[in-house]
């Protein structure tokens, strides 16, 4: 890290707690995007219930992958209960542009859903109302690297193999590309996870991402 990544990261860091606190119902957590995907370095609020060391988001993981990295205000996410969250991630910059860090802020909003369909259901329809915020593609809060990568390898054979279907070599390169798309392999020993997961070698996760660059 630079010495101007470093400096933002440490006032982000003094941050996170001033913030945290004027949050209620809420968390505050900072990545240090040098650090994927054990990036979580400050935390406040347990509303994730994770922790410093703690990995990245795959929403998060698959933004760095894209380079799609840009601001997302005010998204819904869900925890593992079923409570509604809004969800803000706030990407930070160093002097020479490059993406160094990552705010985010959750905040559990299922209180205030309940009370909005109370008034509705009293007041009728009314446009004047403030609208659900949109549902982004569903965001996973692990708090190991074991759970996210097991998330997201869950997640892409679902999306790859129809119910009751044998896997093939077609649905496994299906499966390494979207885990490649998702950031997958930023994560320390990802071949050797994958592989063991689909049942094939290391050199044949390989050969299936010679493929697909």
């Amino acid at each position: 890290m630079t010495n101007d990544a470093a400096h933002v990261v440490d006032v982000l860091r003094e941050l996170v707690g001033v913030l945290g606190a004027t949050v209620p119902m809420g968390e505050v957590i900072l990545h240090d995007l040098g650090r994927l995907p054990n990036s979580i370095i400050a935390i406040s609020g347990d509303l994730t219930q994770r922790s410093v060391g703690g990995p990245a988001t795959n929403y998060l993981l698959q933004k760095v992958a894209s380079g799609a990295l840009e601001n997302e205000i005010g998204y819904a996410t869900f925890l593992p209960d079923g409570r509604a969250l809004r969800s803000s991630t706030m990407i930070v910059r160093g002097a020479s542009g490059t993406p160094v860090a990552a705010l985010c802020i959750n905040v559990e909003v299922s209180s205030w859903a309940r009370v909005r369909a109370i008034a509705t259901a009293m007041l009728g329809n009314d446009d004047s109302m403030p609208r659900p915020v949109s549902r982004l593609p569903t965001e996973d809060f692990p708090r190991t690297v074991v759970e996210l990568a097991d998330h997201l390898m869950d997640r892409a054979i679902e999306d790859v193999l129809p119910p009751e279907t044998k896997m093939k070599k077609t649905h496994r390169i299906a499966v390494v590309q979207i885990l490649k798309t998702r950031g997958f392999f930023n994560i320390k020993e990802a071949v050797e996870l994958v592989a063991d997961r689909l049942n094939v070698s290391r050199f044949t996760i390989y050969n299936y991402l010679n493929e697909i660059n």
